[in-house]
């Protein structure tokens, strides 16, 4: 984590006080007439990520206190403004907040001070913020380090993150946390019985794989991250054009996320049994590369005619998931940037989520708004699944209409885990368009926090 927190306060720390802007009048009431002045004349008016800096009376002229609005007790992102806002100091809470309390501004606080400096720059000189008294100090860094091994890993170009770079990043993260990693590569996907990961990756020069990363004790519930590790897309024979092209490098931002999640359940020594599945390809144009209309088999016997190369990503999920089911863990997730419908339908920063067990989706729909991560439940609709069943196969990755493509594309996923099993799907964009709070342009983690509390809450010993 970027060193944006400090232990303990010294002569020079400045006190914050947060303020609503329902509360500032009430406030300055409170106030010395010279502070009440210079807060008015200054203009602050406690919106949302406002700061203002107090300076001393009389003949201190030293910075007294810093001002920060909010929206209220469970604020995050006015934090991450104040940390982007504020000049280089040390800063304080001029009173301890509530332990919920103060973890989101802790974590406001230290998701702002990400920047990806592997090719240019360092990291910017921050502000500190002493850590309140009553924050949970290993939550916040195991879930601002994640975030941020999220990000750099979708951030990263497809030439220094393919598919041996993304084998070699889970590798670390098990060594790290004492866990194990093997990978599958090449056509011994052939002789392991994933014929499908193989199909959308042999046309690259970087062979495909399947990275695997088990963790935890035998006896404690599974819990199985599968994630679309599609290192770039060019969109196959189907080819893409330029502009569809451009931001492919983020396709393999299901990976990303979870080995992000990965690393937050391993910091925090949940009592589960984690596998991790990784597909890993690049998506390319040779002589032997997947066709339309092709038919290729997949690990669950399953025959999936092409209807186009460029939905390859629900076609290396297929063997991915059906190892995963194999297992019969306690839940499957699994995200992947998996369709332009879902960002029709829902927007860039609001993930779809498609699952097949109603005691899961409100355990999603209650962590994501507590952790203002929020998700938004999509209907896995039966009836649309005549648009994915072709005429001499047994599924089509696309659909026979152009409308509901995140819909046929998740009932696609759901043929490969039994209902039995509680699964979902998240179908998310890994990226902001633009920088806001907390939130800089470039790859993002979507769900991850939410999904986090969610086993935590509910499969977790």
């Amino acid at each position: 984590m970027t060193d944006c927190f400090a232990a303990r306060a010294n002569a020079r720390t400045i006190p914050m006080t947060p303020l609503t802007a329902d509360g500032l009048d009430a406030w300055l009431k409170r106030q010395t007439d010279a502070t009440a002045n210079w807060v008015r004349g200054a203009g602050f008016n406690a919106s949302p990520g406002a700061t203002l800096l107090l300076p001393g009376n009389g003949k201190n002229t030293a910075i007294t206190g810093a001002l920060v609005g909010v929206t209220g007790d469970n604020d995050i992102w006015s934090w991450a403004a104040a940390s982007d806002k504020l000049p280089k100091g040390r800063y304080k809470l001029a009173r301890e907040p509530k332990a919920a309390t103060a973890n989101r501004l802790a974590l406001g606080w230290g998701l702002a001070a990400y920047k990806f400096t592997r090719y240019k720059g360092k990291p910017d000189a921050r502000p500190e913020l002493v850590w309140p008294r009553n924050a949970d100090k290993s939550s916040i860094e195991g879930a601002v380090d994640a975030t941020f091994l999220t990000r750099d890993l979708i951030n990263t170009p497809a030439a220094d993150m393919g598919p041996e770079e993304l084998a070699d990043a889970a590798k670390k993260l098990a060594r790290r946390f004492k866990g194990s990693c093997s990978v599958i590569v090449g056509d011994d996907l052939l002789k392991k019985n994933f014929p499908a990961i193989h199909a959308v990756g042999r046309a690259s020069s970087r062979a495909p794989r399947l990275i695997d990363l088990k963790w935890g004790r035998t006896g404690d519930p599974k819990v199985t991250l599968v994630g679309k590790g599609v290192c770039f897309d060019t969109g196959g024979l189907d080819l893409k054009g330029a502009a569809g092209m451009l931001m492919m490098k983020k396709d393999m931002g299901g990976s990303a996320h979870v080995l992000g999640l990965a690393h937050m359940i391993m910091a925090a020594k949940l009592k589960v049994r984690l596998r991790v599945l990784i597909p890993a390809v690049e998506n390319s144009v040779s002589g032997n590369a997947y066709r339309p209309m092709d038919v290729i088999p997949t690990r669950k016997g399953l025959m999936v005619e092409i209807g186009n190369t460029d939905a390859e990503g629900r076609v290396v999920l297929s063997d991915a998931l059906a190892l995963a089911a194999s297992e019969k863990p306690a839940v499957i997730l699994d995200f992947a940037t998996l369709t332009g419908a879902a960002r029709i339908a829902l927007g860039p920063s609001l993930p779809a989520m498609f699952t097949n067990d109603d005691s899961l989706a409100n355990a999603f729909m209650k962590c994501g708004a507590a952790a203002d991560d929020p998700v938004w439940r999509m209907p896995l609709w039966q009836p649309y699944r005549k648009y994915i069943e072709p005429n001499i196969a047994d599924l089509s990755n696309t659909g026979k209409i152009p409308q509901g493509g995140s819909i046929t594309a998740a009932l696609f996923l759901e043929s490969f885990v039994e209902d039995t099993i509680p699964w979902a799907h998240f179908d998310i964009m890994a990226w902001n368009s633009s920088s806001t709070p907390g939130k800089p342009e470039g790859g993002e983690a979507m769900a991850m926090r939410a999904a986090f509390d969610v086993i935590a809450k509910n499969y977790a010993k």
